[in-house]
Order: C-alpha cells, then sequence, then structure tokens
C-alpha cells in the first residue's frame, strides 16, 4: 500500500489543523492505521492509532483531549484533527500502516515497529 499524507502547514497557538492520510492499493480496512510525528533533534513518537474498522482509538498522553484520528474505510484515508495546537506540537508527521494483525489494545500498535509502510510525511508548525 503507498500513503500520501496531507493538511499540515503554519498555525498559531491554540488554532487548529486536519491532517489527512490517503491510501491505494487493497485491502485498506485490513490495516491498523496511526500518526506519528517526528520534531528536530528528537525520536518519532507515537500520536494515534485507529482499528480497521474505526471502532477503537489509541492516543498519546500528550496529545489527548486535542487530537482525533478518524478513518473512512470507503476513501480509503484517515484523518486527524488537531485542536488547541501548541508549539510543541510542532514536527514531520506520519501516517503509517499495519498489516500484523496482531491484538489491539496491548500497546503494540504504539511502536513504529509495528508498522509495514509509511508516508512521506507533512511538516506542522506552531508558532507561539
Amino acid at each position: 500500500v503507498q500513503l500520501q499524507a496531507s493538511g499540515g502547514g503554519l498555525v498559531q497557538a491554540g488554532g487548529s489543523l486536519r491532517l489527512s492520510c490517503a491510501a491505494s492499493g487493497p485491502d485498506f480496512s485490513k490495516y491498523v492505521m496511526a500518526w506519528f510525528r517526528q520534531a528536530p533533534g528528537k525520536e518519532r513518537e507515537f500520536v494515534s492509532s485507529i482499528t480497521w474498522n474505526g471502532g477503537r482509538t489509541s492516543t498519546a498522553n500528550s496529545v489527548k483531549g486535542r487530537f482525533t484520528l478518524s478513518r473512512d474505510n470507503a476513501k480509503n484515508a484517515i484523518d486527524l484533527q488537531m485542536n488547541g495546537l501548541k508549539p510543541e506540537d510542532t514536527a514531520v508527521y506520519y501516517c503509517a500502516a499495519s498489516w500484523r494483525g496482531r491484538a489491539y489494545g496491548s500497546g503494540y500498535y504504539s511502536r513504529g515497529t509495528s508498522y509495514d509502510y509509511w508516508g512521506q510525511g507533512t511538516q506542522v508548525t506552531v508558532s507561539s
């Protein structure tokens, strides 16, 4: 599967952005999907993941209550709605897809090594 991320940009603190990730290829509904981010000089970190049917999500504590992940299997896409953005949210955001079929909820899908496909990344910059 190929992933194309979009929607990044420059926004003031407190503002909102909506990131989208479009997938091409078959069987999109069989992938766990996620967003990760990487700030300059820092390691990649988990942001949020969503199950195959969109029924469950997992979100990092640092963005919980501000970011919401959703998916539309009919459109082969996921969206990350980001509200209340903070300067510390500045990073390149990457969408990822996992084909592993492991049970969801154990923390497995919060690890980058659990994903098989990655998008090219989209820059989010939050000014103070």
